[in-house]
């Protein structure tokens, strides 16, 4: 069955700024800030600028686990960059990124200011400041990496592509949600054939390869991203699913899908954090029975 209206580009594209769809307000085809904004600086060297998206969630989880496993030196405030309210056009958060894309990092322990943007990046350099959760020794290292950059080539043909045309896009296209769905389950073929031979997507070890991969496809698993968990039948990758479920029950990744977050239940977001205080008992004890 073919969709029932064609598309003919023209011969030279021009920005139709009325183009529909959820965060049409904030897509443009410039770079650059819109506004002058100074961005937020807490009392902690290292300064998250992030929405609870899965790219940002990988972040705070890494910042969760160092600090479970006693580094001191994690501790972070995360600001809250409202995508929908184009926070990531100001001129600050520009300076960090020029990309305009959460998560963003500012790390003041050093004498001069590091900034790290894209979240792959971000969780390979808190690894090597912190020397964890990603092997020094080869081929564990190779393995891991690959993983790591598995994820961040492969998420956008889940997030930007299937993601926006099966959830967000104004009208839905039966070419385009099928393409990209042909390709989410490829994927997650691919993750569940790796997990059925691996407790951990990079081994034997839980790594930077895990934090990066579950949020996207750990929450399709769990049926928590997009809504689409039937339509993809994600039941077919049990391997996946059990992996999932077996780090959703880690503190530190209850934790860290908690901040920055603004959507689920009240009880599951904090908006902002600053100290591990912020986290409230009742709460986490619940997050973890829900596990």
């Amino acid at each position: 069955m073919s969709d029932s209206n064609t598309y003919t580009p023209p011969k030279v594209w021009a920005w139709n700024k009325a183009n529909g769809g959820r965060f049409a307000n904030t897509n443009r085809p410039v770079a650059g800030p819109t506004h002058e904004r100074v961005l937020p600086r807490g009392k902690h060297p290292l300064q998250l600028y992030s929405l609870g998206t899965p790219n940002g969630v990988k972040v705070t989880v890494m910042l969760e686990e160092l600090l479970a496993l006693g580094h001191s030196g994690a501790e972070y405030d995360a600001w809250l960059i409202r995508i929908s309210d184009g926070d990531q056009f100001g001129s600050g958060f520009v300076g960090v990124n020029p990309n305009s894309k959460i998560p963003a990092l500012l790390d003041y322990s050093t004498p001069e200011p590091i900034r790290v943007f894209e979240s792959g990046a971000i969780l390979m350099y808190l690894a090597e400041k912190f020397g964890v959760l990603l092997p020094t020794q080869q081929p564990q290292r190779a393995e891991c990496l690959s993983w790591l950059f598995w994820q961040m080539g492969s998420a956008p043909f889940l997030g930007g592509g299937f993601g926006h045309f099966y959830a967000y896009a104004p009208s839905k296209f039966e070419y385009a949600i099928n393409r990209f769905a042909m390709e989410v389950k490829r994927q997650m073929d691919v993750l569940n054939r790796r997990l059925a031979e691996s407790p951990y997507v990079a081994g034997d070890e839980y790594t930077i390869a895990d934090i990066a991969i579950w949020p996207w496809y750990g929450n399709l698993a769990r049926g928590q991203l997009y809504e689409a968990g039937e339509f993809l039948q994600v039941n077919e990758y049990p391997h996946v699913i059990a992996w999932a479920e077996k780090i959703a029950k880690r503190p530190a990744a209850s934790r860290g899908r908690m901040v920055n977050r603004i959507t689920g239940p009240l009880e599951a977001q904090l908006h902002e954090r600053h100290d591990a205080g912020d986290f409230d008992t009742r709460t986490q004890d619940k997050l973890q029975a829900q596990a």
